[in-house]
């Protein structure tokens, strides 16, 4: 199957019914041990230091990859430096796909942005209504891990990021993903709720570029049991259609629709405290000053630049963020 890669989620089913194998781009770059030389690649290439890793380290994977030639850009929904991303991999042969997702969420201007897609790749919506259905058994198991998080606190902060985030190319190879993950929740149900004991956290924000955050949340006291965005592609709801699945997605709308569904899962879930991450040089550090002001929980403002790994001075401001939650 010929490779489509894209730079945040989007309609995956119409890849998929395509005929195409679906490649996350930030997955591909940050799961890579040759992910310090793909940002390395972005600097050589000429893109400046005040522009964020993950925009260098997608572009790098891209060149790297060899095999993608295809790349969904979304121009509108995701980061302000894609359209520049899209034009310097255009530059290097890549066929760019642009794909919008409308600001003020109009259902009828989604579904034409959606059927034009469609037929860019050959397909249809119809076509990929169907295999919307086909992923449902899949985002059904997905739900359940994120219930046993928060609920029976049997899935770690980590886990919960890890397999949510994954979802949304299912690792490009659907069947296998609904089998690794069945094998897990089958585990994971013969746990003790071994995270109970832990001060519950929500984290929103952008998936983080490092490693080891969750590591250390639960190395100083807590665990996250809300992951938002990583949660928000598995499509936790039930929806009638395609357009309304991704009508009902948070992630590309405005931070006060994002901030309907994280009150309510703050409430839900008994969060004692929000972690927001941030990127360096990212424009979504400014939603750091409406979200301080909606939330009613303590928010720690943690912001990742060029390492993989949290630093000492993030560190010891997490220790002292959940200490005083205690």
């Amino acid at each position: 199957m010929e490779k489509v890669g894209f730079t945040t989620t989007i309609p995956v089913e119409v890849i998929l019914s395509g005929g195409y194998q679906p490649v996350d781009l930030n997955n591909l770059f940050i799961t890579s041990r040759e992910r310090e030389s793909f940002v390395q690649i972005a600097r050589f290439a000429g893109y400046p230091r005040n522009i964020c890793e993950w925009i260098k380290g997608l572009f790098g994977a891209v060149v790297s990859s060899g095999d993608i030639k295809k790349v969904v850009a979304v121009t509108r929904g995701d980061c302000s430096n894609t359209q520049a991303l899209m034009e310097t991999l255009e530059a290097r042969g890549i066929d760019i796909i642009p794909f919008e997702f409308p600001y003020n969420r109009t259902p009828r201007i989604l579904r034409e942005h959606m059927i034009e897609f469609a037929d860019t790749l050959g397909t249809t919506l119809d076509a990929a209504e169907k295999k919307r259905e086909e992923l449902l058994p899949i985002r059904r198991k997905l739900w359940e891990l994120d219930r046993l998080t928060y609920e029976e606190y049997r899935v770690s902060g980590r886990e919960n990021h890890l397999w949510l985030v994954s979802s949304s190319d299912f690792n490009g190879d659907p069947e296998r993903f609904f089998s690794e993950i069945s094998e897990f929740l089958l585990d994971v149900k013969q746990r003790d709720p071994i995270y109970k004991r832990l001060v519950p956290l929500g984290y929103i924000g952008v998936p983080p570029i490092f490693d080891d955050l969750y590591d250390v949340i639960e190395q100083y006291g807590g665990t996250v049991i809300f992951n938002e965005i990583q949660r928000q592609f598995a499509f936790p709801y039930e929806v009638s259609d395609i357009v309304e699945q991704y009508l009902r997605y948070t992630y590309p709308y405005s931070i006060f629709f994002r901030l309907d569904d994280i009150k309510k899962e703050i409430k839900r879930r008994g969060i004692r405290g929000v972690i927001h991450y941030v990127q360096s040089f990212c424009f979504r550090q400014i939603e750091d000053i409406i979200i301080r002001g909606a939330l009613d929980v303590p928010v720690l403002t943690v912001e990742g630049g060029e390492s993989f790994r949290v630093d000492e001075r993030t560190k010891i401001r997490i220790q002292a963020f959940i200490k005083m939650l205690r």
